[in-house]
């Protein structure tokens, strides 16, 4: 089975931790012990995001200087480059010696006229309490907005259009190479007006391009591991209730954060709509549970109906709407 394993930036860096290589490593350390359990008889492609890591570059350059500070698209293949080497590393140490490894720098292309750059939406960097990000927007003309009960710069999303290296990933996963590739969504490229390719200050959607990396790679499986165990119907509150299987359609019904599941939801109704496969959300430590269906959110066009979750009103189906 070939599959698509999207690595959440939470599920590499959790939620508050200090943005250090010795909590990255651990995390990612973490992350290759489940990676490890579903590489036996799978083709492996792995992706990440890179948020945290992104925005933390972007503060160092700053702080260095302001003036000569690199743009996105240049911090993204940095982080590509450092994600990709610490999985490669940690996983290379839990299969055995004769599985290749390669970590793709991925070039993707966007559009300039993309709605994404009028509406920044991707969260990058660490968190603020409200007021320090407001006075941070205003000191380094930021955009800011709340991300839970914190607030994190957000900088544009646009869509992927093109990924200018799925050749190469594609003849590597033949071989049978572990694949890391479309770290933190790609590199974002556009062409110019003259026909020249450049870097774009943006951040693609890592679910987003994750799903269409799967998609042109014909994969069985995209699974999406996160922070969170399922996807949640009114996440945060008490009676908060966790879909466990649904068909693309009956997602409709609900609505879900843009900044973190809906992108995730979103990539993973597309999946499932335009292959007839499997797409799975849930926790990195359930990866095994997931590929069986036995944990976390499969979004599945054989699905009728919602069925929730067990210990959240565990016997409760929700008809679709129409």
């Amino acid at each position: 089975m070939r599959i698509v394993v999207a690595l959440g930036g939470n599920a590499l860096l959790r939620r508050g931790e200090p943005t250090t290589a010795e909590a990255q490593r651990a995390n990612v350390r973490t992350a290759a012990v489940s990676l490890a359990q579903i590489h036996p008889g799978n083709q492996l492609v792995i992706t990440h995001g890179n948020g945290p890591q992104v925005g933390l570059l972007a503060l160092q350059g700053a702080a260095y200087k302001p003036d000569e500070a690199y743009p996105l698209d240049v911090l993204g293949a940095e982080t590509e480059g450092m994600i990709g080497y610490m999985i490669e590393q940690e996983l290379g140490n839990l299969l055995p010696p004769e599985v290749p490894f390669a970590t793709v720098l991925t070039m993707v292309e966007v559009d300039p006229g993309d709605p994404g750059f009028a509406d920044p939406t991707k969260f990058i960097g660490p968190v603020y309490p409200e007021a320090e990000a407001r006075r941070l927007a205003a000191e380094k003309g930021w955009t800011v907005k709340p991300d839970g009960a914190s607030w994190r710069r957000v900088v544009a999303s646009p869509l992927p259009k093109r990924i200018f290296e799925l050749r190469p990933i594609r003849w590597l996963v033949e071989k049978g190479c572990v694949v890391i590739a479309a770290g933190g969504g790609g590199i974002p490229t556009a062409y110019q007006p003259a026909g020249r390719l450049a870097g774009v200050e943006a951040v693609i959607d890592k679910d987003l391009c994750s799903e269409f990396l799967a998609r042109e790679l014909e994969a069985d499986l995209l699974i999406m591991a996160t922070d969170a165990d399922a996807v949640y119907v009114d996440w945060g509150k008490p009676d908060a209730r966790a879909i466990r299987r649904a068909a693309p359609k009956d997602l409709d019904a609900f609505a879900f954060p843009a900044g973190s599941m809906g992108p995730k939801v979103a990539a993973a109704r597309r999946f499932a709509e335009l292959t007839g496969k499997r797409a799975v959300i849930g926790a990195l430590a359930d990866l095994e549970a997931m590929l069986r269906g036995e944990a976390g959110t499969t979004v599945d066009g054989s699905a009728s109906g919602v069925e929730w979750a067990p210990g959240r009103r565990a016997a409760e189906t929700h008809a679709p709407i129409a």
